[in-house]
């Protein structure tokens, strides 16, 4: 009924050994306790301190499978769990022990949770038989027909987020109900990328069932935990803790296939001085993200409406629509605490809102912008709270946010390709904004430490942003090639282009060189159609996103180049006064430009460069003879002939803008992405061969199902972590 049996602990003690053997063996075991038994009291007062190695730990799991048809106990276990948390909220103290028997409810029904959601054949997740038998006697305040297990248990767990605060007696039970709700939603992962209407998810269909007022209080306290950032308090005593020489709260019962965040142990072993790092904010995010982009897809049945115009027949036509978010919908609605937005314009939410400090947002996102899932977040108050967009755009220091994703971009060959493409979209939202491309310009750095290629000194954010799109573009033609890169960093370079102020001259000639980079690219492709040169095309041409056929590709890239000829044709039309470096870079490349003079589509914007040029060549050839001739000579005609620039000849074109756009199924890339993010963290992670959400590598299912990481070996200071997928 649990295994091989155990000695006897040394020393003794009010809680032996075979006690918790025994209460693990039955609960894993064949017979079923009555949800009010005085047993379930025992198991969950005790502190299971169990030194089980991972197989003993796979065989409890494959034994509560078999039998969880018959007993329930996972169904009893929730109701129990749910029981205390419901306990917990209205507790005055801490100390209460409803707070300890939570934990070890939290800590069994984990582990037990997740080897069956892995293990699961079925597509409604038969094997957690979320129900009780007919036959089980319940206590006088539990009705088995009114009341959903997974409903009850979702609702308790959303209240205590909501009502108890994050405390040094609270951290630890507040983290491991996290790690619970990312194991109870981890359903998501056997279903497909594309939500459909026979999905079947239990708990987070019941998170998305909850009254919208409790599901404002739990975004905002998910957001309050991600910018207060509580640390697990090292030097505090626990109530919940162990007395005496014991090792502390449980030590948890985990194997391979029930991986949960290592707490209090492993992280008190490995935290490295990264004082920082808050698994509480990290779990609250994640937690966040889930449910904030989970879609239900619902099945509509209707008649047509049958009217004079109408055929003869009554057709049946089935459709499908997503249901409303209320967490998406709360975390739109958040607004300012300091700055009543309705008052001034009139637009009132309907119903209650969340008021919380955007500056501490704002603050807490600039320092953790090297997270991909704090990107991710940014991204979600950019796009869909127009009221934190705003805010954003009228901040003076909005370096605080774009420097640690300029960084990301710099250091694109290690980040993933979601995570670039997520920052340029970003941008792109940002770019949209006239005063944002203006005040870019106005803001110096004095340096940019991480930058290697050259030192940058006074550089305006403007011109570090030039900087880093182009060579961002670069890098994308070199290694990733996909469209999508290209497309964003163009259009984003196209919406900051007419503001353009005092471009650097590195920044400039970082322009006219991406034209001569493209032109190079365009060149060879072009070779390739006429079958002038011998080039194997699919390995040195063809990009990730790109057409196979080479005159689609040079379509493409006649785009690309014709794109950035408008992005340089608009600083000369609207800007060129402030912009003598931009004049020099052209001239001193011009060469580049007279193979395009006369190809139809270059025709418009090269006419405005031409003129430019015809312009100041004039300028320097009448003074050449007078002096010889430099650089600096020849910034000084520049400069001067700048002044005197009136546009004369310059052909006026729309400005172009470019908008940002979700796809038409936007929950296709961003349920996937949401929960790579969190299996990447290292605290949460999933049988590979489980996984039907978003491809996996053969070779990371191999490594798990084959060689079996004993992930519950007892080491020295905690268990042993697994590699996250």
């Amino acid at each position: 009924m649990g295994g091989v049996p155990s000695t006897a602990r040394a020393g003794g003690g009010a809680w032996p050994q075979e006690t918790a053997e025994y209460l693990i063996g039955e609960f894993v075991g064949e017979k079923s306790f009555p949800l009010a038994s005085d047993y379930w009291q025992k198991l969950l007062e005790l502190p299971l301190d169990l030194r089980w190695p991972s197989y003993r730990v796979r065989e409890a799991c494959h034994m509560f499978a078999m039998n969880n048809g018959s007993t329930r106990h996972l169904t009893k276990i929730l109701i129990h769990l749910a029981w205390c948390l419901q306990e917990c909220v209205s507790a005055s103290d801490v100390a209460s022990p409803a707070f300890s028997k939570a934990l070890n409810a939290l800590f069994i029904s984990s582990v037990f949770l997740k080897y069956v959601i892995e293990n699961s054949k079925s597509d409604n997740f038969e094997e957690l038989y979320l129900s009780l038998e007919e036959t089980d006697p319940v206590p006088s305040n539990f009705s088995k027909a009114g009341q959903h297990v997974e409903n009850l248990i979702m609702l308790s767990a959303l209240s205590f987020i909501a009502n108890v605060d994050v405390s040094p007696g609270t951290y630890l039970l507040h983290q491991e109900l996290l790690n619970f709700i990312l194991i109870a939603m981890s359903t998501q992962l056997l279903s497909g990328p594309t939500p459909g209407p026979n999905d079947v998810h239990p708990f987070i269909d019941a998170a998305m069932a909850q009254e919208s007022s409790l599901v404002n209080l739990v975004v905002r306290k998910l957001l309050l935990n991600y910018i207060t950032r509580p640390q697990f308090p090292v030097d505090s005593s626990f109530s919940i803790l162990s007395e005496g020489n014991q090792r502390g709260v449980l030590t948890r019962v985990r194997s391979a296939a029930a991986n949960l965040m290592l707490f209090p142990f492993n992280y008190l072993a490995n935290r490295n001085g990264e004082d920082s790092k808050s698994p509480v904010a990290e779990g609250s995010l994640d937690v966040l993200l889930i449910t904030s982009y989970y879609h239900k897809c619902i099945l509509v049945d209707y008649v047509k409406d049958k009217s004079h115009n109408s055929s003869p027949e009554t057709l049946l036509k089935e459709d499908t629509y997503f249901s409303e978010n209320p967490f998406r919908k709360a975390l739109q609605n958040v607004q300012d605490i300091e700055f009543d937005h309705n008052d001034i314009e009139g637009n009132a939410h309907s119903g209650p809102v969340i008021r919380l400090p955007f500056t501490s947002i704002y603050d807490t996102l600039g320092m953790c912008l090297a997270d991909e899932t704090s990107v991710l977040l940014l991204y979600s108050l950019l796009h869909g709270n127009s009221d934190f967009l705003a805010y954003v755009l009228v901040r003076t220091d909005v370096d605080t946010l774009l420097m640690p994703m300029l960084e990301t971009l710099y250091n694109a060959p290690s980040r993933t390709s979601n995570h670039i493409y997520m920052v340029l979209v970003i941008f792109l939202i940002l770019s949209q904004d006239s005063s944002f491309n203006a005040s870019i310009h106005e803001l110096i750095l004095p340096n940019v430490p991480w930058y290697q290629e050259r030192l940058l000194y006074q550089t305006s954010l403007g011109s570090l942003m030039v900087i880093i799109l182009i060579r961002t573009v670069k890098f994308n033609l070199s290694k990733l090639r996909d469209i999508y890169l290209h497309t964003n960093c163009l259009a984003t370079l196209a919406n900051m282009a007419p503001h353009v102020h005092r471009l650097s001259s590195y920044a400039a000639q970082r322009l006219v060189s991406l034209f001569d980079m493209l032109s190079r690219k365009y060149n060879k492709l072009a070779e390739v159609k006429n079958n002038k040169m011998n080039t194997s095309y699919n390995d040195d041409l063809r990009g990730v996103g790109l057409p196979d056929d080479p005159s689609a590709e040079l379509h493409i890239y006649t785009d690309f180049l014709r794109l950035v000829l408008e992005i340089i044709n608009a600083i000369l039309t609207y800007a060129l006064p402030r912009n003598r470096e931009v004049v020099y870079a052209i001239m001193h490349r011009q060469e580049i430009f007279l193979p395009f003079r006369n190809h139809p589509r270059f025709i418009e914007p090269l006419e405005n460069i031409y003129t430019v040029l015809d312009f100041f060549n004039k300028r320097v050839d009448a003074q050449k003879a007078d002096r010889e001739w430099s650089v600096d000579k020849l910034l000084e005609v520049i400069i001067n002939n700048c002044r005197s620039w009136r546009g004369e000849g310059m052909k006026m074109f729309t400005q172009l803008r470019f908008t940002y756009e979700q796809e038409s199924h936007p929950e296709e890339f961003f349920i996937p992405y949401v929960w790579q993010l969190v299996l990447s963290h290292g605290g949460f992670t999933f049988s590979p061969s489980s996984i039907n959400l978003f491809p996996v590598p053969v070779e990371e299912i191999y490594e798990h199902d084959v060689e079996k990481p004993v992930n519950g070996e007892l080491k020295e200071n905690g268990l042993q972590v697994g590699i996250p997928v």
